[in-house]
């Protein structure tokens, strides 16, 4: 996974670019063929916004957050990317599934 790492008005300190790899590493637990990451992290007068592309095969994945501080930022990021990997998962896996319609069920 690559992974693309900026800041908006912001300088990216080497604590919050570990913290945002410890966080999302738990995406490629769920999917193993994400293949590229772009994350930047801004601040807008009081809130802390945190902001994703997800790019996988067939998809991209887009998600937002804004809090007051930015560490909580990136929790509910990595929170709304995990969920929105799950279900794509689900999307995929499920697609073509081989005795899974009416059409192929044995009728008694």
């Amino acid at each position: 996974m690559n992974l693309h790492l900026t800041g908006h008005h912001l300088e990216v300190t080497p604590a919050l670019r570990e913290y945002v790899q410890s966080k999302l590493a738990r995406l490629s637990n769920h999917f193993d063929h994400v293949i590229d990451l772009k994350v930047t992290l801004s601040v807008e007068k009081l809130v802390q916004k945190a902001e994703a592309t997800l790019h996988v095969p067939g998809n991209d994945l887009h998600a937002e957050s804004g809090a007051e501080s930015m560490y909580s930022a990136i929790d509910t990021l990595a929170d709304k990317l995990d969920r929105q990997v799950l279900k794509h998962k689900e999307k995929v896996s499920n697609h073509n599934q081989a005795a899974g319609g009416l059409k192929h069920q044995v009728v008694e």
